[in-house]
Order: structure tokens, then C-alpha cells, then sequence
């Protein structure tokens, strides 16, 4: 029995209708497992929606975009060129170094291949640089746009005045009306709006369209197995003894799923290095709380989670969900 995303589907389409409706031009993210639901799934939410556009990852996840959503279809990860591209004209490319665009235009001659050019912006991943951009020759490509992706907090908290700059190179290479957006917040678009009147702006959303109502959400791990447990007792692959007397649960969910998987913290404040050495040291002690809730409290694990399960333990007097 597998770990289970149980979705208030009413709830969860009518917080979509609401981000969608408060952000004109959207472009939906669906990439990776699709944020949990599939990138199949997702597309045809997309196609519900009626969003000219949707964006994926990787060239391996277009084709079940392409598939299951007739509009047109953005990557993200910028074109290579071994990438294994479809050949379909509703998919766009994103193009940040001279010599793939020349490629690519190379590799698809007379057909023109769609591109966003990504400007190399303070993210400092991928991208053309100011000059690279005012000197880019497209002539044998389709450009749709100027695609910014930036960083989660911007110099002196705004992204306005980077945005600004670029759009700036947008109107030089005449699509100031197609630039593509990621990680601008609410009000730094209103205010690039309000500034400058002409510009439309494409924001590409995923986390905060798909995710944004945890309420509609609910994760359940189904219980494999229980064994009642006393102080000392050792168990697991690494035979740690467990605190005291309750039992330990085995429940779906492990790495395979991304369970007790963590990106390394950015630790940005104070507050934030001493909770991450406050973290440091329980792992050193073999401790680290799981997501797992029962009984109304989060608990922690025997050991770092297995590929498809995890061990848990529940103290006793802790009300004990049945197997199944």
C-alpha cells in the first residue's frame, strides 16, 4: 500500500481559477514528478485552465505535455545541442549561450525553431549577458520572448529595478511584450506594470499555483507493520536502541519518495544558522524528527528512512493507527 496524496479536488480547482485569474499571462510550471501530481495530470489541469501556455523542465518531460495539453509547450532547462528535443511546433525552446542558438537554428533549417532567449540574470545559472543579448543575431530562429529567471530575494529585497534593466535590452530586440518571468512576488509585478504600461509580463508559476492551498492537500502513509518495543531494544539496519517503552511503526514512504530528503539550508540569519546547528547536533545524537504525525504529533524517526518505508516510533499511551 503506497503513500497516498488525498486532494479536496473543489477546493484545490478553485484556489487554481483564483492564482490563475490574479495573474494575466500565466505561464503554469508542471515539471520533475509534477509537483507530486504528474506532469500528465497536471497538463490537462493546464489545458482546464486555458492558459496559452505551459512549461516543463526537461525535453523528457514534453512529450506527455505535448500529449495531453494543446497549447504550447515552454522548456525551461536551455536547449543543448544533444538534447532530445520533439520535433513539434508548439514546443519552445529556451536559448542562453550564442553558439546554441546558432546550432539549434542550424539543426531545424527552414523551420524557424521557437526560442526564448534567457538573459543571465543575478541567479547567475544560465544565460546571455547585456552584450551577448544586444548582439545576438536571431535571424534563424523564431524569438517569442525574453525569459528572466531570478533569484528567490532580489538586491535590497526587490527584483524591480533588475527586471528593469532587462526589460530595457526586451525593447531593443522588440519583444519588451513577451517577457517571461520567474520568482517576481505579487507586488513587484503590479509595480512593473504600473511603471511601465506597454510591457506584458509572463509570469511562470509552479510551487504557488499547484501547492499553494496546503489545506486542499492531504499526505497519508498507509501502516505496514508495528512492533512493540521496550527501552533499549535495538532495531533497524543500524540497531539503534530505542528511547522507551512503545512500538515502532513501519509505514510506506521512504526515499524513493523524497521522505527525509533535505537540500543543504540556506542559513541566511542568525536564527537560521542556529536552528541548522541545532539540527546538526540531534543528527550527530542519531535523532531526526520525521513528517510523519500520529496522535496529533510529529514523530521521530528509528533511523534515516529506507527507499519505500520508514521507521517511526510511537511511545506508549500514544493512540496506535491500525495496520492498513
Amino acid at each position: 500500500m503506497p503513500l497516498s496524496l488525498y486532494v479536496d479536488g473543489e477546493r484545490w480547482r478553485a484556489h487554481l481559477r483564483r492564482v490563475a485569474d490574479a495573474h494575466p499571462g500565466i505561464v503554469p510550471v508542471a515539471k520533475g514528478n509534477g509537483y507530486g501530481f504528474g506532469v500528465a495530470r497536471l497538463a490537462r489541469r493546464v489545458d482546464w485552465l486555458g492558459a496559452p501556455m505551459m512549461a516543463v523542465g526537461t525535453y523528457e518531460e514534453a512529450p506527455e505535455a505535448l500529449k495531453r495539453y494543446a497549447g504550447d509547450v515552454l522548456v525551461l532547462s536551455p536547449w543543448r545541442p544533444n538534447s532530445p528535443a520533439p520535433q513539434d511546433r508548439r514546443l519552445v525552446h529556451t536559448v542562453g549561450r550564442v553558439e546554441d542558438l546558432t546550432a539549434l537554428a542550424e539543426s531545424q533549417r527552414g523551420v524557424r525553431p521557437r526560442v526564448l532567449l534567457e538573459a543571465l540574470t543575478s541567479m547567475g545559472r544560465h544565460g546571455l549577458t547585456s552584450d551577448e543579448l544586444r548582439d545576438v543575431d536571431p535571424s534563424g530562429v523564431s524569438v517569442e520572448g525574453l525569459a528572466l529567471h531570478l533569484p528567490m530575494t532580489g538586491a535590497g529585497g526587490s527584483h524591480v529595478r533588475e527586471a528593469e534593466h532587462w526589460l530595457d535590452l526586451a525593447r531593443s530586440l522588440g519583444v519588451s511584450d513577451r517577457l517571461y518571468v520567474s520568482h517576481l512576488s505579487d507586488l513587484e509585478l503590479a509595480d512593473l506594470r504600473r511603471r511601465h504600461p506597454g510591457v506584458t509580463l509572463r509570469p511562470r508559476i509552479g510551487t504557488a499555483l499547484w501547492l499553494g492551498d496546503r489545506g486542499a492537500l492531504s499526505p497519508r502513509a498507509t501502516v505496514l507493520d508495528a512492533h512493540a518495543v521496550s527501552r533499549g531494544d535495538r532495531v533497524g539496519y543500524r540497531q539503534r536502541p530505542v528511547p522507551r517503552r512503545g512500538h515502532v511503526l513501519v509505514v510506506a514512504g521512504g526515499t524513493a519518495h523524497g521522505v527525509g530528503l533535505e537540500a543543504p539550508t540556506a542559513a541566511t540569519s542568525v536564527r537560521s544558522r542556529a536552528i541548522a546547528a541545532a539540527r546538526g547536533s540531534l543528527d550527530a545524537a542519531g535523532l531526526a524528527l520525521s513528517p510523519f504525525r500520529v496522535d496529533g504529533k510529529q514523530r521521530w524517526f528509528v533511523e534515516p528512512p529506507h527507499m519505500q518505508v520508514s521507521m517511526i516510533f510511537v511511545p506508549a499511551g500514544a493512540a496506535r493507527p491500525a495496520l492498513g
